[in-house]
């Protein structure tokens, strides 16, 4: 059984168990009998007052606690007003926001660094990127994709929606699975802030590499003259 927890899910967890006067031992042990382990951010994020109290009055037999307390704990499960969370706030993005963007993909371990290998890190940093505007538009933990009979491609279905995957390392077998989803790996080894990375990108959108452009469904400015000779044919 995957008994990991991700950081930011423990912080979290720990934050609830001191309002509730409780362990981060005990109160993880109550949940992991209503959610199931490994707990993660998305799992917490589910958690209601109803739940938090029929947990900590299951066999655990954990003192059912005030329900203004069980209000604040439920809230800090969700991640509201955690002081020293490690996951960087999204910008508000709406499809259609940003034309003619790509969408980058950044795996991570701590904060916004891009530190990943792909099939092992916490999660994945999500930038929409323009030639003139970034924003980091999702955070998304891979705890639920290790499920899966085959973690490499349920971590590709997780970002299948990008373009580009910048990772630190990955295997043969596992770039394949994700360019089989219509992303392009691309290896970044030495670990850095993921956004200096995409502001990279972003650089080149202008004029990008055939690779980038091939993504962006463009033709490479290097062969523009032999495109527009064929027009002119």
């Amino acid at each position: 059984m995957n008994t990991s927890i991700t950081r930011e899910a423990a912080l979290r967890i720990g934050l609830a168990a001191r309002a509730l006067e409780v362990s981060p031992r005990e109160l993880t042990l109550a949940l992991a009998e209503k959610l199931d382990l490994p707990l993660s951010e998305t799992k917490l994020a589910g958690c209601s007052v109803e739940l938090l109290r029929e947990a900590m009055d299951g066999d655990g037999g954990i003192c059912v606690a005030e329900k203004e307390d069980l209000k604040k704990a439920v809230r800090l499960l969700w991640g509201e007003g955690v002081t020293g969370s490690e996951l960087p706030r999204t910008d508000a993005y709406n499809d259609g926001d940003m034309p003619r963007s790509v969408r980058l993909a950044c795996a991570s371990n701590n904060g916004e660094m891009l530190d990943g290998h792909f099939g092992s890190c916490e999660r994945f940093l999500i930038y929409q990127v323009s030639a003139d505007d970034l924003r980091l538009v999702d955070v998304r933990s891979t705890l639920e994709a290790d499920h899966a009979e085959d973690k490499n491609v349920a971590r590709s279905a997780l970002i299948a929606d990008c373009d580009v995957l910048y990772v630190q390392s990955i295997g043969g077998p596992a770039a394949a699975k994700v360019i089989r989803a219509n992303v392009h790996p691309v290896k970044i080894p030495l670990p850095g802030p993921a956004r200096d990375s995409a502001v990279r990108l972003q650089a080149s959108l202008a004029s990008p590499p055939p690779w980038l452009a091939r993504v962006m469904g463009v033709t490479p400015p290097s062969l523009e003259r032999f495109a527009r000779a064929d027009e002119d044919a």
